[in-house]
């Protein structure tokens, strides 16, 4: 299907914005004559996804295929390279912004400018339109106070004895965007720096030989079972979750550290050789219209147009009000701090969780 023409003769695998490929009446006809996008690792209950993924099909009739919801980022790109050339490849991707950086790096990734993206930060997009932030939020730590006396409220906290065998993360930070996001926390709690994210590492060390780290890698399953009582997330996961588990009777409290604020959002890219690349271009743009960027909202996640929304007044202010309370404008890494980063982890990840 990749290349397949547009209206007027466009080719929506080529197009670097909607006007490109004919005009949105043009992407839409052309996306809903392919039917079909492909994903990984966007499960339902991530960042309000099931609310997305139905409006998009109800909006489009297009059917959203989803591989390994519960996959990584490195999974999402593996799958774009294994996959090349065939139909089930993957259309887009959604990974953690250092994966975004090294996907660019790699070529995997098509230009498209969504139609708002000079609203965009500039921090957070290239400035290419390969890629470009769409939701996040801060490192936050997910307690089931049914199970824990006392829920910690700091990285300082979870190195009391209480906390023994109790502490998780979602996913190894060699692989997952949320996890590398808590041990870059972990860093600024403990003298480091987007520079020097090795007393993260050495934070993790300690908590792994005090016997509080939990290797379990937490899940909404796994807290539900108890086998992860505490979980390092992202608030907007962390803030979901307290819904979900509220109503089967489990009190889930969240708190952003007061010693290790780290913000991180997720990025939006397209697969070059997407085989539904019309559909993949629709997806961007529904994902940051005013109505995917109130649902990312609704899930508790930070839409990264939300300064522009409340400018122009098209955000859902109640949805706002809902959000964990941080301190101070989020600070981000620059690609070659995360690069930087990635590679002590790399190195350094297994050594110090080892037992």
């Amino acid at each position: 299907m990749t290349g397949q023409p547009a209206a007027e003769g466009k080719n929506p695998a080529a197009a670097t914005s909607a006007d490109a490929a004919g005009g949105m009446d043009a992407l839409v006809t052309a996306a809903k004559n392919e039917g079909r996008l492909n994903a990984v690792a966007i499960p339902r209950d991530w960042a309000n996804y099931g609310a997305l993924i139905d409006g998009f099909t109800k909006k489009y009739g297009i059917k959203v295929h989803v591989d390994n919801p519960n996959g990584s980022s490195e999974d999402e790109i593996k799958a774009v390279k294994d996959l090349r050339g065939k139909d089930s490849a993957p259309d887009i991707l959604d990974i953690g912004n250092s994966f975004a950086h090294a996907a660019t790096e790699e070529g995997l990734l098509a230009t498209y400018r969504v139609a708002p993206f000079d609203k965009i930060p500039k921090s957070q997009k290239d400035p290419r339109a390969r890629w470009y932030n769409d939701y996040g939020g801060y490192i936050s730590i997910g307690c089931n106070a049914g199970q824990v006396e006392t829920c910690p409220e700091s990285f300082a906290d979870l190195l009391k004895p209480e906390y023994k065998g109790k502490v998780a993360l979602n996913g190894n930070p060699n692989k997952s965007g949320s996890a590398f996001g808590g041990v870059y926390a972990a860093a600024l709690a403990n003298s480091g720096s987007f520079s020097d994210i090795e007393p993260g590492l050495k934070f993790f060390k300690e908590l792994n030989d005090s016997g509080n780290f939990n290797p379990v890698e937490s899940t909404p399953a796994t807290v539900e079972k108890g086998q992860t009582p505490i979980s390092i997330d992202w608030d907007y996961l962390n803030a979901g979750y307290a819904d979900q588990f509220r109503k089967k009777g489990m009190d889930w409290q969240v708190t952003v550290p007061t010693d290790g604020s780290y913000a991180q959002y997720y990025t939006q890219a397209i697969n070059k050789d997407a085989p539904h690349p019309a559909a993949a271009r629709l997806w961007q743009e529904y994902l940051f219209s005013a109505e995917g960027q109130n649902l990312r909202l609704d899930g508790y996640a930070r839409p990264v147009l939300m300064n522009a929304m409340e400018k122009d007044g098209s955000i859902h202010e109640v949805a706002a009000a809902w959000l964990p309370a941080v301190e101070g404008a989020p600070r981000f890494p620059t690609e070659a701090q995360i690069i930087k980063a990635k590679k002590v982890i790399a190195s350094g990840w297994a050594k110090a969780v080892s037992r």
